[in-house]
C-alpha cells in the first residue's frame, strides 16, 4: 500500500500525510500513534467516502456503520477522536471553513475497570518464569530466552513501563549500581522509574546468558532485548506470547495475562499500599491525573475497609 493507502493518492491522501506529518514533527507521536491515526482516517475514506468534505451527517453516518460492525463506543469514541482532530488540523491549515465534528457529541460508554491480577498470581507467575529458567540448559537459545522472560518480568511489574517502552530500552539500561531507569514516553516526555534488587538480578542473570551466546553482527547491543526484528529490539507481540506461555505453565490463565494487565497490576498494587495517586500518575508517566483515575477504585475499597475497621459504631 502506498503512503497514502486506502485515500487512493486523491486529496484526502494528501492532507492526510499533512495531518500525520504535523503530528510526527509538532506533537512527537509515536510511530504507533500516528499509524492508527492513518488507520482511522483511511477507513473513514474507504467506508464512507471523501473525507476532507465530509459533513456532519456524513460523520453520524459513519458512526452507525461503526455500530453496525460490533464496534464498541469506546472504540467509536476513539474513532471520532482521529477525525475530530484531523478536521480541526483542516481547519488551522485554512483547508476548511468549520469543524464537522464539534456538533457530535461522543459515545459514551461506562469505563471499566481494568484487569487486575492479585499479589499472590503476581508471585505465582514470577516464580514459574524464574523456575524456567532454572530448568533451561545453559549456553543455549533456550535459558537466554527463559532469562529474557524473566527479566523482562521483573522489570515490567517493578516500573510499570508501557510495553513498547519496556521491549526498547536501551543496552545501558539497568546496569548494576542504577538505582532508576530514565524512559522517554508517549510525546517524548521523559520520567523516572525506580528499580529494586529483584529486576536488577533478573536483567545481571539475562545479560550474562545473553553475552555468552554472542549475538549476531547484526543484532548489535543498542538495546538490552535485541532480536532479528525490523526495529532491532524484541517486539511487543513477542514478548506477548512468551508472558502467556509462562502463565499457561504456572497453572495462570494465559488469556487473561498480558503486559498491560501486568502495568495495571504495578499500580492497583502500589495504591492498595498507600501510594500518592499523584505518585503513581507520574511513575505510569501520565500526562493528565484523569487517566490513573481509574485506578480509584482501590482507594474507595482501601477507605471503606479503614472505616470499618476503625470507626467507632462500625459492625
Amino acid at each position: 500500500m502506498s503512503r497514502a493507502g486506502a485515500a487512493g493518492g486523491g486529496r484526502d491522501g494528501v492532507l492526510i500525510e499533512a495531518f500525520l506529518e504535523m503530528l510526527a514533527a509538532e506533537r512527537g507521536a509515536a510511530d504507533n500513534t500516528i499509524a492508527s491515526y492513518r488507520r482511522d482516517l483511511e477507513d473513514f475514506h474507504a467506508t464512507a467516502g471523501l473525507l476532507h468534505t465530509a459533513s456532519a451527517d456524513d460523520l453520524r453516518r459513519y458512526l452507525g456503520i461503526l455500530a453496525g460492525r460490533g464496534l464498541a463506543p469506546a472504540s467509536q469514541a476513539r474513532r471520532l477522536s482521529a477525525l475530530r482532530q484531523f478536521f480541526r488540523f483542516l481547519v488551522a491549515e485554512g483547508e476548511r471553513g468549520g469543524d464537522p465534528s464539534a456538533a457530535l457529541a461522543s459515545p459514551k460508554a461506562r469505563r471499566g475497570l481494568p484487569k487486575v491480577l492479585s499479589v499472590a498470581d503476581v508471585d505465582t507467575l514470577l516464580k514459574g518464569a524464574h523456575d524456567a529458567v532454572a530448568k533451561a540448559k545453559p549456553g543455549t537459545g533456550g535459558q537466554v530466552r527463559a532469562t529474557r522472560t524473566a527479566a523482562l518480568l521483573e522489570l515490567l511489574y517493578a516500573t510499570g513501563l508501557r510495553i513498547s517502552e519496556l521491549v526498547s530500552l536501551p543496552d545501558g539500561a539497568a546496569r548494576a549500581g542504577r538505582t532508576f531507569l530514565t524512559v522517554t514516553g508517549k510525546g517524548g516526555r521523559e520520567r523516572i522509574v525506580p528499580l529494586n534488587e529483584a529486576s536488577h538480578d533478573a536483567v545481571a542473570a539475562y545479560r550474562t546468558a545473553r553475552d555468552a551466546a554472542k549475538p549476531s553482527a547484526g543484532q548489535g547491543l543498542r538495546w538490552l532485548f535485541p532480536a532479528a526484528s525490523a526495529s532491532g529490539h524484541l517486539t511487543r507481540q513477542a514478548f506477548a506470547r512468551d508472558l502467556k506461555a509462562v502463565a499457561a505453565a504456572a497453572g495462570l490463565n494465559g488469556a487473561a495475562i498480558s503486559p498491560h494487565v501486568l502495568r495495571h497490576a504495578f499500580a492497583t498494587h502500589l495504591l492498595a499500599g498507600g501510594a500518592d495517586l499523584r505518585v503513581v500518575q507520574m511513575l505510569l508517566g501520565h500526562a493528565d491525573i484523569s487517566t490513573t483515575q481509574i485506578y480509584t477504585h482501590v482507594l474507595e475499597e482501601r477507605m471503606r475497609a479503614l472505616v470499618a475497621d476503625h470507626h467507632p459504631l462500625a459492625d
